[in-house]
């Protein structure tokens, strides 16, 4: 099973590499701008020992307990190994936020203060900080998890305000849509949004976290500094087929 991965990243890895390349030149950006996480959620570890043989440090996950199988597994098989940062991308749920701060290096999702104030605690409670994405919704979609736009930035500065707690920046998703103009005004009220809170308080990080696989090129336009992809790199998910996987 690694092997028929590592054969897929071959293919697909250079050609996203090249979407990611391509979009940063047009927009005037150096391609190193721009992190690529590799979303393994839903993969088996076959895809996660891919990802890491080819190179990919980043790996984005969204539930709890197979991120901590995935990075037992990944601790076990390679004591020594430096440079493998996991992303929690998925709604986080309260009573999972120890578990969390323990295992992922960036938590992108964290869509409310009170989510926050719980994040800061456990972080302070282990003697650590916890570096963290506030998840805004943008797009104003009922169905998106996120903090809505009206009340984000009061939000997101007292966030940048608790101990144990570094904002590193935001985080958004664009509607289910190949409208690049939908998408586009997705992604600058978030990079808006940022400059303004940037601006407001050095202690609100520069981070942008938008852009999946059919969305990537608008997102690294709008000025994304970190792009989630998945299917574009691993093909659909083994444990549901029928889920959308973007």
């Amino acid at each position: 099973m690694t092997l028929a991965y590592a054969q897929l990243l071959r293919a697909t890895l250079p050609r996203v590499r090249e979407q990611i390349a391509t979009a940063a030149r047009a927009a005037g950006r150096p391609a190193a701008d721009v992190r690529l996480v590799a979303v393994t959620k839903g993969h088996p570890l076959a895809a996660v020992e891919a990802a890491l043989a080819a190179g990919l440090g980043d790996l984005g996950e969204n539930r709890v307990e197979e991120l901590e199988q995935k990075v037992a597994a990944v601790a076990a098989a390679r004591p020594d190994a430096d440079g493998i940062r996991w992303h929690m991308i998925g709604h986080l749920q309260s009573r999972k936020v120890k578990r969390v701060v323990e295992l992922a290096g960036l938590i992108h999702s964290v869509d409310s203060l009170r989510l926050a104030e719980r994040i800061a605690r456990a972080a302070q409670e282990s003697d650590g900080t916890a570096r963290v994405l506030a998840q805004i919704n943008t797009s104003g979609e009922a169905a998106k998890q996120g903090l809505p736009r009206a009340a984000a930035e009061d939000a997101v500065l007292a966030m940048a305000s608790l101990p144990g707690l570094r904002v590193e920046g935001l985080m958004t998703m664009a509607p289910l849509t190949d409208d690049e103009r939908v998408q586009g005004d997705t992604f600058r009220r978030l990079r808006e949004m940022r400059d303004r809170l940037a601006a407001a308080d050095p202690r609100v990080g520069r981070e942008l976290s938008m852009g999946m696989t059919n969305d990537l090129a608008v997102a690294i336009r709008e000025g994304s500094t970190m792009v989630r992809i998945g299917t574009a790199l691993f093909g659909e998910r083994e444990t549901n087929r029928s889920e959308e996987t973007r």
